[in-house]
């Protein structure tokens, strides 16, 4: 609504829209903000670029920019997702799953590492799903080895895997390459087996549990990220517990949690969205009560450990940077004190870890 104000007062000639929203609700955006020149859904891309008199086998293949810090990047290495969870409705706009070609991966990573990216953020709607649509097998830990071979990438970090028939030989891969960060995103959603039935989630709390312990034996070092979803429909106090007991038995290094909301045309729609809007907020602020006393010790352990360290950004009076457990933008973070020490933004460094709070670390940069 902003930019359809600024445009209105003149201030913009042409104005698109794009995403996930365009895709789904054409019709009705169109009604609501007359302003807006164009509507393009997910897989319009063609549409938009011809509006915007691009060639794009000529001009863009290979040669994608970035909008993140120039030395990280975001690659989306598929498209779509062939799960039927019934909260979600990411397949009714974004179509089923279909992989890139692992040679276009490749290439558009060597074009990453020749502008100075270093880190390689691989995200998916379904991560683990790669490769099953062109070469009939999942082909992530190929991809990896592929990846790991591009010089000047440093740091691969895998993003939104499903937890349903997980292909472990993918944490063989990670305890292999120094080059993957031993992080895992893997969204588990809930742990009471009775609403991850509800949400058609094709596993089990003892699955999940079983392959989390997996993971730490094959990869004792790993960082495991995920997110919850609590308020879901008919989530009563017992399954809401069986959440927060999981969650401190379990200890993961990053949690993040989301209330339910209901997503017309998903089979979740069809259920009465019986727990209050209060309801939900009050529990995503126990899960997360539980989160950060667990991040506290987890951080509190790092202290006295010499970290390496890729810097991001300096704000205030501190450069602001990563470990490889840390991901962009959602995780915790390492400041070190600008007064004291130099660091160049887009560089690695080591650090020693000299103080911890729940969600940032402090230190020292060690001069060489």
């Amino acid at each position: 609504m902003q930019y359809a104000e600024i445009k209105s007062q003149g201030g913009i000639d042409k104005l698109y829209v794009t995403g996930c929203l365009s895709q789904r609700y054409k019709d009705d955006l169109e009604k609501e903000i007359p302003e807006v020149d164009a509507y393009f859904g997910t897989l319009e891309l063609p549409g938009l670029l011809a509006k915007l008199n691009a060639d794009y086998k000529h001009d863009l293949i290979g040669e994608r920019a970035t909008t993140t810090p120039q030395h990280f990047a975001y690659m989306k290495i598929s498209e779509g997702c062939n799960r039927t969870c019934s909260f979600c409705a990411i397949p009714l706009m974004r179509g089923k799953h279909v992989s890139r070609t692992m040679e276009s991966l490749v290439q558009e990573a060597k074009h990453f590492a020749s502008i100075g990216v270093k880190e390689l953020v691989l995200i998916a709607q379904e991560l683990t799903y790669y490769g099953l649509d062109l070469y009939k097998k999942r082909a992530l830990p190929e991809l990896l080895d592929a990846l790991c071979a591009v010089d000047g990438i440093e740091w691969i970090r895998l993003h939104y895997a499903y937890p349903s028939k997980f292909p472990r030989e993918i944490f063989d891969a990670m305890a292999k390459q120094p080059k993957v960060c031993n992080y895992l995103d893997i969204p588990l959603q809930h742990a009471s087996d009775a609403v991850l039935e509800r949400m058609k989630r094709q596993t089990t709390c003892e699955e999940q549990r079983d392959l989390i312990r997996y993971a730490r034996t094959v990869v004792p070092d790993i960082a495991i990220r995920t997110t919850f979803l609590v308020g879901f429909p008919g989530e009563t106090e017992e399954e809401f517990q069986d959440l927060c007991d999981f969650v401190e038995e379990m200890k993961f290094d990053r949690v993040g949690v989301f209330q339910y909301s209901h997503e017309e045309d998903t089979s979740g729609f069809l259920l009465t969205d019986d727990v209050t809007p209060e309801q939900k907020s009050d529990r995503a602020n126990r899960i997360m009560e539980i989160q950060q006393s667990i991040s506290f010790d987890h951080n509190q352990k790092r202290v006295g450990q010499v970290m390496r360290v890729l810097f991001d950004r300096k704000e205030g009076e501190y450069f602001i940077g990563r470990t490889e457990y840390d991901s962009p933008e959602v995780d915790n973070e390492v400041l070190v004190n600008a007064k004291d020490y130099f660091v160049r933004i887009g560089d690695f460094a080591m650090v020693d870890i000299t103080d911890a709070e729940e969600y940032d670390l402090f230190g020292k940069v060690i001069i060489n």
